[in-house]
């Protein structure tokens, strides 16, 4: 994939999540956006980063200790984590759901 076509995936990823976490509890979280970063942050301080790589052609996870990079797959029309393979939403709903205490969707 070149430059062009990643940046327009990756943006395209980003602005999906930031309008699923709009719908979230803005008591529980909170979010904002950037030049490839969406910024999610819980009200004891802690930030969860989700990041545009450019020279890896990923999108980075940064949650708590843990970190995660997701590659886009074609095929299937989704970024996959580069080690378990576990879809990129499926693993921020997760790490939120664990944060919160209590299950979120996407």
């Amino acid at each position: 994939m070149d430059e062009r076509e990643f940046i327009a995936r990756s943006d395209a990823c980003l602005a999906m999540v930031a309008g699923w976490l709009e719908q979230l509890d803005p008591d529980e979280i909170d979010y904002s956006t950037g030049d490839g970063i969406v910024t999610i942050e819980f009200p004891d301080g802690e930030r969860f980063i989700l990041s545009r790589q450019s020279a890896a052609r990923q999108i980075w996870l940064a949650a708590g200790a843990h970190g995660w990079h997701f590659g886009f797959d074609a095929a299937g029309e989704r970024w996959i984590d580069d080690k378990d393979s576990r879809e990129l939403l499926a693993r921020l709903a997760l790490a939120i759901s664990e944060k919160l205490g209590h299950p979120v969707e996407l």
